[in-house]
């Protein structure tokens, strides 16, 4: 069973994250299908590990990828608590 998602590849001049997240015991997969629905997400995949869900996003703005975290992410049934790492680009 496949579940990578990709929309495309990151883009330079947009601001971009890893976020992992801890799920409730059984909501994995439910997790992912929800993700897959949140604009701007490029890629998540289930993982096995201190971690169960990895996701990357990006966005236009600091602010707008900050909000698409803080209110759709960790909002998610059956997320228990979220790491994000901002990714460093080249300037």
């Amino acid at each position: 069973m496949q579940f990578v998602f990709i929309q495309g590849v990151l883009k330079p001049s947009m601001h971009s994250a890893f976020v992992l997240m801890n799920a409730e015991l059984g909501k994995e997969n439910h997790i992912v299908d929800e993700i897959k629905k949140i604009a701007n997400v490029k890629e998540v995949y289930p993982v096995y590990g201190v971690y169960d869900v990895l996701m990357i996003i990006e966005s236009d703005s600091m602010e707008h990828l900050r909000e698409t975290i803080t209110t759709k992410v960790r909002k998610l049934d059956g997320i228990k608590s979220t790491l994000t790492m901002i990714i460093v680009k080249d300037q």
